[in-house]
């Protein structure tokens, strides 16, 4: 295998990741509200969102042994065929229930991205691999604006009915499964040796923790993503009650978001890595991410333009009885003025959240790979993945908590809170030399 990028030998796996990650974002912009219409309050809805992240971090490191032993091909495609069923369930629920049982078996079955890092791994040198993991992150960049774009036109076309946009993503998931059976090729037959994968264990985790210069690193890592995780999970419940934004309107919101992850790690991350190096960009990440949140907390209450009580009220309880307002556990705005304040509002605050929640990984990771030995690289990247997984899993719980028993804005400066409050720890984490340390954690 040579020095350069074979990317004619990469394109499938690329390609089968972006329209499987199309079928996963056409869903986060509606998901919360579609079980806001099952009479579902914000602590119901955080563990919703919660349940998927749980299952995929239990049921991920043994399909990754599977993989190891009998191929990345055919635990790919059963992967997939659980995501198929998970959207097929979230397309026919008729109840909350039915609506939990479609994440946990998307969850459960939730390799799709692992099990396609070890295709590129297998595909690539030494020299190449970071570029050919890259891709992955450009899948998550162009699904993450395209996948909401798709979910805002299939509300427009079938007139809000969360139904079809999860039978869209279920098509996209079906397609992604052809691609597997009939493109992608065998990277890793059975039997083949492979690297070792287990799951996280308490041991690495603790000396990980306690690994000098490094386990303050995987603590921000994990407070980051509670936070900018929670919100983005949050959101369609926030622009709901304080601005009366539909599904519809929050697709867009998601699109916008998508862009400016884009334009960040396309090419701003790099610019100011070169500036500020990865230090001083840490901090700026926690800054910004902690300014943007407070920001978002304090959005005018103030509806946007063309706001009908009564449409969003049809919207979420399939009813045109004004008083089934009641049934719904998540406050709406009282018609008054309309206006673009709160709209502007929190459209200037995405910029610094934005920035914030996406340089913090991306450069936290690049921290920690200095700070180990090149052997326990590959441990550390694992644990910090692991801890993201439980993040993903907490942030949302802890949000839909606050926003259910304190109030709405409690949620966003709980968040930019806990950034603030860990500035501390950063300036203490960031000193020193960045180099690899003696008493490297053990392997993930």
């Amino acid at each position: 295998m040579d020095d350069k990028l074979d990317f004619r030998r990469i394109l499938p796996i690329f390609v089968i990741v972006l329209v499987d990650l199309l079928g996963l974002t056409i869903i986060i912009p509606l998901l919360s509200l579609y079980a806001a219409t099952f009479r579902a309050d914000a602590l119901t809805i955080g563990a919703l969102t919660a349940a998927y992240p749980i299952m995929q971090f239990l049921a991920a490191p043994i399909l990754g042994r599977l993989s190891d032993r009998f191929g990345r091909r055919p635990v790919l495609i059963f992967s997939q065929v659980g995501t198929f069923v998970g959207l097929l369930m979230l397309g026919f629920a008729n109840s909350l229930a039915v609506l939990f049982a479609s994440r946990i078996v998307d969850g459960l079955s939730g390799a799709n991205i692992s099990t396609a890092q070890a295709v590129i791994a297998d595909s690539t040198s030494e020299k190449t691999r970071t570029q050919g993991l890259g891709l992955i992150g450009a899948a998550f960049g162009l699904g993450f604006t395209v996948g909401p774009l798709i979910s805002f036109i299939a509300l427009a076309v079938s007139g809000n009915d969360y139904r079809v946009p999860a039978f869209v993503a279920a098509a996209f998931s079906l397609i992604s499964i052809a691609l597997s059976v009939f493109w992608l090729k065998e990277t890793h037959p059975a039997g083949a040796p492979g690297e070792a994968r287990e799951a996280l264990k308490l041991t690495s985790l603790r000396a990980a923790l306690t690994h000098p210069g490094v386990g303050a690193l995987l603590i921000l890592i994990a407070a980051q993503q509670i936070a900018f995780g929670g919100f983005e999970q949050i959101l369609p419940l926030f622009a709901l009650s304080r601005l009366g934004l539909g599904a519809s309107a929050v697709s867009l919101l998601f699109i916008f978001l998508g862009v400016l992850i884009v334009i960040i790690q396309g090419g701003l991350i790099r610019t100011l890595s070169r500036r500020l190096g990865d230090r001083k960009l840490v901090l700026l990440g926690m800054v910004t991410l902690a300014v943007g949140l407070a920001l978002i907390a304090f959005t005018p209450a103030q509806p946007a333009p063309g706001y009908d009580r009564a449409r969003v009220v049809a919207e979420l309880t399939a009813s045109k009885d004004p008083s089934a307002a009641e049934k719904l556990l998540v406050p709406l705005p009282t018609e008054g003025a309309t206006g673009l304040a709160g709209l502007g509002w929190i459209l200037i605050a995405f910029v610094p959240a934005t920035l914030g929640g996406s340089i913090l990984q991306p450069t936290i990771n690049s921290l920690l790979t200095r700070r180990v030995d090149k052997s326990e690289t590959g441990g550390i990247l694992g644990i910090s993945a692991s801890l993201v997984s439980l993040a993903n899993a907490l942030g949302p719980l802890l949000a839909g908590a606050i926003f259910r028993y304190i109030s709405p804005t409690a949620t966003l400066l709980f968040e930019g809170g806990l950034m603030a409050v860990l500035i501390p720890l950063a300036l203490s984490a960031l000193r020193g030399s960045g180099d690899a340390t003696s008493g490297s954690p053990q392997k993930a």
